[in-house]
C-alpha cells in the first residue's frame, strides 16, 4: 500500500515548512531546505524533527538515529 498523494501534498518539513519530496520505495520524505529525512515506518511517516536522519547519512543506508 502506497501513501496517501493527498497526505503528501500537505505535509511540510516541521523544521523550516518545506515541502517534501518522497524517496524512493517510499522510505522516507526528504526536505531540500534542511537536507534532512524523515523516515516513513510501516507507511506512517515519522515527522519529528529529532527523528529526521541527514541527507548525508541516509544515503550511506543509514535509516534510523542510534
Amino acid at each position: 500500500m502506497s501513501l496517501n498523494k493527498e497526505l503528501l501534498q500537505i505535509l511540510a518539513c516541521p523544521k523550516c515548512k518545506s515541502d517534501l519530496t518522497l524517496m524512493g520505495q517510499e522510505e522516507g520524505l526528504k526536505c531540500s531546505q534542511c537536507a534532512l529525512v524523515y523516515p516513513i515506518r510501516e507507511e506512517i511517516p515519522v515527522m519529528l524533527i529529532e527523528e529526521a536522519i541527514s541527507e548525508e547519512d541516509w544515503e550511506k543506508g543509514i535509516r534510523a538515529k542510534n
